[in-house]
């Protein structure tokens, strides 16, 4: 049996009112591209998220075109933020700051790995304490 080892990219932390600031989503889009601190040609072209500066111009710039929905994850990625994503959150009501990432298969295998381990390590101080006449706590 094989496993897919993927690793979530480490995301920045936004502050939420800048979020609520956001009047729609294409200003959603621009402030995730703003804060990526990265310029237009690193989203334009082979491995970005258009073809052409013309049409990213247009999604970007007016609104006149309509943002790639199948790329969002990759540009959130690129981006290295989640503020279209937790603008469309706040959009529709929800409360951000309740949200949390849900544990993988693979991070509730090593969580459960972990806590075997500390509760063997615990029963063998207790046996350990024991062998030495100390009474356990």
């Amino acid at each position: 049996m094989q496993y897919e080892l993927t690793q979530r990219p480490e995301m920045m932390s936004i502050d939420i009112s800048l979020i609520e600031r956001q009047p729609d989503m294409t200003r959603a889009l621009v402030l995730c591209q703003t804060l990526s601190g990265l310029d237009d040609k690193a989203f334009i072209g082979q491995g970005g998220i258009v073809k052409d500066a013309a049409q990213w111009s247009r999604i970007m710039g007016s609104g006149q075109h309509n943002f790639p929905q199948d790329a969002m994850n990759k540009f959130m990625d690129k981006a290295g933020n989640e503020a279209p994503m937790l603008w469309l959150l706040h959009s529709r009501g929800y409360d951000l700051t309740s949200l949390k990432f849900r544990e993988t298969e693979m991070e509730r295998r090593l969580r459960l790995a972990e806590e075997r381990a500390h509760r063997a390590e615990e029963k063998n101080r207790v046996l350990v304490d024991a062998m030495n006449g100390r009474v356990a706590a």
